[in-house]
């Protein structure tokens, strides 16, 4: 099996024998609970932790606890993107921050924006187009919130975390910060322990590959030739990952063909997460939902010699043709 969507979905395996160690109870001390939360502080940097739920609810709920003003990137989550239209149909003002047509958050739309607490990762989810805070910090003095599923930045203020990205499950997301004025600490009872026993186990054993990206690509672009191109300059993604597309199909053509080989591709959220949507991110770069079906995301974890790089491709190039042929 060939996973080049782990930063979209990456199942762990549970040891739920181990797990009931983390069942908190009011009576006893909890050291293995204890002492993973000061496994965290000491990861991360954060002395605070609390658990909600990944999903527009969840986000809705954060918003609420926020008092201040809030900016959302469209480069951010799907779940955090329709917390923030949830929040809005509530009737609370909120700031949205767009992305310019080669990838990049438009920093500008921060300029003289009155806003308290910012949610923009150091990467734009599908494209993962690299966002430098140190840049963002130039504009705004705004507490910044940040995805660290696939990246963390030390500039981010606050941190949290996709389990299903990170384990594979629907778990709840785990968010760490410092100021308890900020967002309220749960009671025992409310925390899901799983979920951050989970998400710190996955994080712990997150590698990337560093090497495999530059030479992937040139095997792509000898094989496809005309036939591949880019909607984001792959110098500004991370390091570990490639985005590109295919000329005249649809994504989800050859992912689902591929997959048949056991080797898995994403167009993006909207693909992993079943919800059968083409990458809104690229629409949101200005291209329409046509075109943006033809997007490709590619990421790196595990290490590729140059035959295995070759067979990949060339099992890409051969679906491509057959496609084509069968259109």
């Amino acid at each position: 099996m060939i996973k080049l969507n782990n930063l979209q979905y990456n199942p762990i395996k549970l040891d739920f024998l181990e797990d009931q160690n983390y069942s908190l109870d009011s009576l006893v001390s909890n050291f293995t609970f204890d002492d993973l939360c000061k496994k965290y502080k000491e990861k991360f940097g954060f002395s605070k932790i609390k658990t909600f739920s990944f999903s527009k609810e969840g986000f809705l709920g954060l918003f609420l606890e926020l008092k201040g003003k809030i900016a959302v990137s469209f480069g951010e989550c799907e779940a955090l993107i329709q917390g923030a239209k949830l929040y809005e149909s509530l009737g609370f003002e909120l700031t949205w921050i767009g992305l310019n047509k080669d990838g990049s958050v438009n920093y500008q739309e921060l300029k003289d924006k009155d806003i308290d607490f910012l949610f923009l990762s150091s990467y734009v989810m599908d494209t993962f187009f690299e966002t430098s805070l140190d840049d963002v910090k130039n504009f705004t003095n705004a507490k910044i919130i940040s995805n660290g599923s696939a990246k963390i930045d030390s500039l981010s203020d606050i941190v949290y975390f996709d389990n299903y990205k990170l384990c594979g499950y629907c778990l709840s997301g785990v968010i760490l910060f410092n100021d308890e004025n900020i967002f309220e600490l749960l009671n025992m009872a409310f925390i899901d322990t799983l979920a951050v026993k989970c998400c710190f186990e996955a994080l712990e054993n997150q590698k990337f590959n560093y090497e495999v990206k530059e030479k992937f690509l040139e095997k792509l672009k000898e094989k496809l030739k005309d036939n591949i191109y880019f909607f984001v300059d792959n110098k500004n993604t991370l390091p570990y990952t490639l985005h590109f597309a295919l000329k005249n199909i649809k994504a989800r053509e050859i992912i689902r063909t591929l997959a048949f080989d056991n080797i898995f591709l994403s167009n993006g959220e909207g693909c992993s997460l079943g919800l059968s949507k083409p990458s809104r991110i690229i629409q949101a770069m200005g291209y329409d939902e046509t075109t943006s079906r033809n997007a490709i995301s590619l990421n790196f974890l595990q290490d590729f010699d140059e035959e295995t790089i070759l067979k990949i491709v060339d099992k890409i190039e051969q679906k491509y043709k057959q496609i084509r042929v069968l259109d």
